[in-house]
């Protein structure tokens, strides 16, 4: 049965996709986008463009700080579900700017939140973060570990953001879920993030920064396999869970450029830099929770993703 259901940041990279796939299924969308300029807004709005037509899709231009354009938007709307995935992101420039970071992540949350309370909203899906994990000596991070000491505000963010989630589950009975991905890629990805931005300028003879010996490791999550988790959260059964979403297959960041390399025939100019703060150690997720609650499988390999990004980027360069 087709649900009316709100996306924030869906005009970005991973609600791009994730508004493609429900329109597919014959959902009625909400985007609410402020199209804000932490990267070049148009961007955003090619994401989306192909939707415009779709008589199941709406746009909302908003900010979700704007507490009384997103009270009009679900009154209007009457949404089933909450997917909300609108943030500030980007740990480096968390700490250049934190109480933005503050003012997005945790006070925009708020709004949505009592937007579902008051609107009677039951169930809803949120975009946490790896990052909570901070610098966790066990690996591979469970759900179960402590996050308790987060190196970043970014990361703060994201962790207040869950028990808000929580609080607002507990108290109004709203089925909740927290979601923890895994440095996400794929085709759309944001320009900054570190495929994109190598692929980039490693195919303009730019010189790019490795921050450290390029030993330090993560869990690249392929897009699809991250869009599969968050349908998954719509139809399982449970009340409040926060779940991981990566590969549980770890890469060393010198690794990560030569394959780059590889794919497009081009040597990387590299300069070394010093780690920088905030930036943790690894990521590698302990998938087995959402396997077991979600079925969640991740089918697609480092290889295959970078294929399918270069692709992506060779097609839509400049």
């Amino acid at each position: 049965m087709p649900n009316s259901i709100c996306i924030t940041g869906g005009a970005g990279f991973i609600g791009s996709h994730v508004t493609e796939r429900l329109l597919a299924e014959g959902h009625k969308i909400s985007v609410i986008d402020n199209f804000n300029d932490f990267y070049d807004p148009s961007i955003k709005h090619n994401n989306i463009k192909h939707f415009l037509d779709n008589e199941n899709f709406k746009l909302y231009e908003s900010d979700i700080r704007n507490s009384t354009e997103i009270e009009k938007i679900f009154k209007e709307n009457k949404f089933d579900e909450l997917i909300h995935l609108a943030a500030m992101a980007g740990v480096r420039p968390s700490i250049e700017d934190p109480v933005l970071y503050n003012d997005i992540n945790l006070i925009g949350t708020m709004h949505l939140l009592e937007a579902c309370r008051k609107n009677n909203i039951r169930k809803l899906i949120f975009a946490s973060s790896s990052s909570v994990y901070g610098n966790n000596k066990k690996v591979p991070f469970s759900e179960t570990d402590p996050v308790d000491n987060p190196i970043s505000p970014y990361a703060s963010t994201k962790k207040s953001g869950e028990l808000m989630v929580y609080t607002y589950h507990h108290l109004y009975n709203i089925k909740s879920a927290c979601l923890r991905f895994f440095t996400v890629y794929g085709p759309k990805q944001r320009p900054e993030m570190a495929i994109h931005l190598f692929t980039d300028k490693i195919y303009n003879g730019e010189e790019i920064q490795m921050f450290g010996d390029g030993s330090s490791m993560r869990d690249y999550t392929f897009v699809d396999d991250i869009v599969d988790g968050i349908l998954s959260c719509r139809i399982a059964d449970y009340k409040y869970e926060v779940f991981n979403l990566g590969r549980s297959d770890t890469i060393k960041l010198s690794e990560l450029i030569k394959k780059i390399e590889n794919k497009l025939g081009i040597k990387a100019k590299i300069k070394r830099l010093e780690l920088q703060p905030g930036d943790v150690d690894q990521t590698y997720a302990d998938t087995s929770k959402a396997k077991k609650i979600l079925q969640y499988n991740p089918k697609v390999s480092i290889d295959i993703g970078l294929d399918k990004f270069i692709d992506w980027y060779l097609k839509n360069k400049g």
